[in-house]
């Protein structure tokens, strides 16, 4: 994912079209336990055979065989994925995007003094060719507002009650059902052979560890994103709390996916997955490591079980997610494997 939650490249008509449709119905997330590969179907039962496929199960071959000159020692294995478009859905618009567009209202109710104040005005007013125009300022002053000044306890409440209502429009699932079954499956079966699973994301980290347990099997301390600073302080009772501040600590897109790994992994990935420009400075900088490396980009081409993007290859051109026909030639210069969701999936989702 290219764009973070303060620098959204974000389309507004799709960005209209998933405010005005943002449901509040309730429905039970989705747990990891549902999604897991089955023993009996093998490795990667959801991945079609092909040059995609066999990488990932030569490159586990590889660094597992002690015979291999290419083995790493189990506490040397580490993998990590981007989230947004290459471990779940991300078009129209990025879920977290959603929800602090959907915390608007409740922020007005607590600070009335804002439904006068732009852009919170625009947004209470529904008037779709008004937020179709809000600038990305008036979007990054939304962000701030809505995930700025609460505590981390509180956030955390509030997050887990929006992920249980909130439903993506298109499949009038929650968000949490939207992951994409074959890179469970590539999780999983990295994690039974010792590797330990990081999600490194342009996202808000503290968003994506809420429901990372379950839904991806990684706890949240194996979460890197980007993350507001945050400040230590004490509540009306004495209690110690964290209260975020509107200002951002770690922007972990682009070259700050290899800065964030350095300071909260410690350790230079052996493999990294992802899907677009904002993935590629991750991926350069676990090819550059000695022995076995394995470096993959999904490529958005399904239109029809779920968005065709690129502009690579001719794909419609997208702000968010782009995978750009210099990344395309890149991957094919340095040897990155790129996965095909149209022809590499059996299922992208496990309800298909």
């Amino acid at each position: 994912m290219k764009e973070t939650i303060l620098r959204s490249g974000i389309d507004r008509r799709t960005l209209l079209t998933t405010l005005a449709l943002l449901p509040a119905l309730s429905a039970p997330p989705l747990s990891v336990s549902a999604l897991a590969q089955t023993a009996s179907s093998g490795p990667l039962p959801s991945w079609n055979n092909g040059s995609a496929k066999q990488a990932i199960l030569d490159f586990v071959r590889d660094t597992t065989d002690r015979a291999s000159p290419k083995f790493v020692p189990p506490e040397e294995r580490i993998a990590t994925f981007d989230q947004d478009g290459t471990l779940w859905v991300e078009q129209p618009i990025y879920s977290q995007m959603v929800y602090c567009l959907d915390r608007v209202p409740v922020l007005v109710a607590q600070e009335p003094a804002l439904k006068d104040v732009e852009p919170f005005k625009t947004v209470l007013s529904g008037n779709r060719e008004a937020i179709a125009g809000l600038s990305m300022r008036d979007l990054e002053k939304i962000v701030l507002a809505t995930l700025a000044g609460i505590t981390t306890d509180e956030f955390e409440a509030e997050g887990k009650k929006w992920l249980s209502s909130a439903k993506d429009p298109r499949w009038k699932r929650p968000y949490t059902e939207l992951v994409y079954q074959p890179m469970l499956e590539v999780m999983t079966y990295l994690r039974a052979n010792g590797f330990k699973t990081y999600i490194v994301t342009g996202f808000g980290q503290d968003f994506v560890r809420l429901y990372s347990q379950q839904v991806y099997g990684i706890p949240p301390e194996q979460v890197v994103g980007s993350a507001l600073a945050v400040k230590y302080d004490y509540d009306k009772d004495g209690k110690p709390v964290l209260i975020s501040e509107p200002r951002l600590m770690l922007y972990d897109s682009a070259a700050g996916k290899p800065e964030g790994i350095h300071l909260m992994i410690g350790r230079r990935p052996n493999a990294s997955f992802g899907n677009s420009t904002g993935d590629q400075q991750m991926l350069e900088y676990t090819g550059a490591g000695e022995g076995a490396r394995l470096s993959m980009l999904v490529l958005h081409d399904d239109g029809i079980r779920e968005y065709a993007y690129g502009p690579a290859q001719g794909l419609p051109y997208t702000k968010i997610g782009s995978f750009t026909p210099a990344l395309y030639a890149e991957a094919r210069k340095k040897n990155w494997t790129i996965i095909s969701m149209k022809n590499d999936w059996k299922n992208i989702f496990s309800f298909q």
